[in-house]
């Protein structure tokens, strides 16, 4: 009976000791609002149902709310004037030594053009209208068409326009090449500029980025996966497993609370790691998770969250930050 006793104190005292390294309510951490990723700028929304990864998303454009269009320097102005925080771009290599800013592997879908983005110059790709082959009624009609001639960046010019301005750049192949290209398009910036950049993709590319440039945030499937897997083993005690360390998280909504010390403890110790946090739409398995669309999904954050959000829809979301820092 005496070890039993002993037994149940020491459990006690153990549980208690992590409740108390994991409790928010021992945080100083100050209130704030989420830091607001927009994915893709301000984008056109289209119907999710059953979508693959050849699914032309132009053609299920849901009836339109704005006219922007993703990935456009017009749809990066709007976001950052809607109040984004960050923007996520997707990048493709040109013929021509460049990196279109477009999100999809061909140029079929959106625009009048054929073929994989890669292999067209950066100055054929000026040619072609981002806008044509967005519809909302099957093909009857075609809202943008005619709208987006020239409207495609490279991503030097986003750089140029956006100078101070926070980037997750979205390498779209998993070949290092693309990153080692990537690396050396990023290696002249000054550091204090690579530091508002995180590169995103494959593990192949930011492996190559993180060899060329070991400061470089980079978010992936893998590092991701190691990150979290490690933390919940270890981040009990407060410890910051290296594969967490200087870099950026990405976390479904539905997994974030069961993560050690969160909300407030945990972006403690991510932020004296030098890591981002961002948090996504609920995962149900597959792939990265949608973005965080829906208002009312703002008002489940805990109170004072002051880490990062992703979404695809700023002009629906951005009302609800607002709202709830009032």
């Amino acid at each position: 009976m005496r070890k039993r006793n002993i037994f149940l104190l020491v459990a006690l005292a153990s549980a208690g000791a992590i409740y108390l390294n994991n409790t928010s309510l021992l945080s100083n951490r100050p209130d704030g609002k989420p830091v607001v990723l927009a994915h893709r700028g301000l984008a056109q929304e289209y119907d999710r149902t059953g979508l693959t990864g050849d699914t032309c998303t132009a053609e299920r454009m849901l009836p339109p709310r704005h006219d922007y269009l993703e990935n456009t320097i017009r749809s990066m102005d709007a976001a950052f004037a809607r109040g984004a925080d960050v923007l996520e771009l997707d990048v493709h290599p040109t013929t021509d030594g460049k990196f279109a800013v477009f999100h999809d592997w061909t140029v079929d879908c959106r625009t009048e053009g054929s073929g994989e983005t890669r292999s067209h110059s950066m100055a054929d790709l000026k040619n072609l209208d981002v806008g044509y082959g967005y519809t909302a009624d099957g093909g009857k009609t075609y809202p943008f068409r005619g709208q987006g001639v020239g409207l495609m960046p490279s991503l030097d010019e986003v750089m140029a326009r956006f100078p101070d301005r926070r980037f997750h750049i979205n390498v779209k192949s998993n070949d290092a090449r693309e990153g080692e290209a990537l690396a050396a398009f990023l290696s002249p910036l000054p550091a204090e500029r690579r530091a508002a950049l995180t590169v995103v993709g494959g593990d192949k590319p930011l492996q190559a980025v993180k060899a060329a440039l070991p400061g470089m945030r980079t978010l992936g499937k893998k590092s991701l996966t190691r990150c979290l897997l490690r933390y919940a083993g270890l981040g009990w005690s407060g410890y910051v497993p290296e594969d967490c360390r200087g870099t950026t998280l990405g976390i479904p909504i539905n997994i974030a609370p069961w993560l050690w010390g969160w909300p407030n403890r945990f972006l403690d110790r991510m932020e004296n790691a030098g890591t981002n946090v961002y948090l996504f739409g609920p995962y149900h398995g597959g792939g990265f998770s949608d973005g965080i669309d829906d208002p009312a999904m703002i008002e489940t954050l805990p109170a004072g969250y002051s880490g990062g959000i992703s979404t695809d829809a700023l002009d629906l979301v951005m009302p609800a930050i607002q709202r709830r820092a009032n």
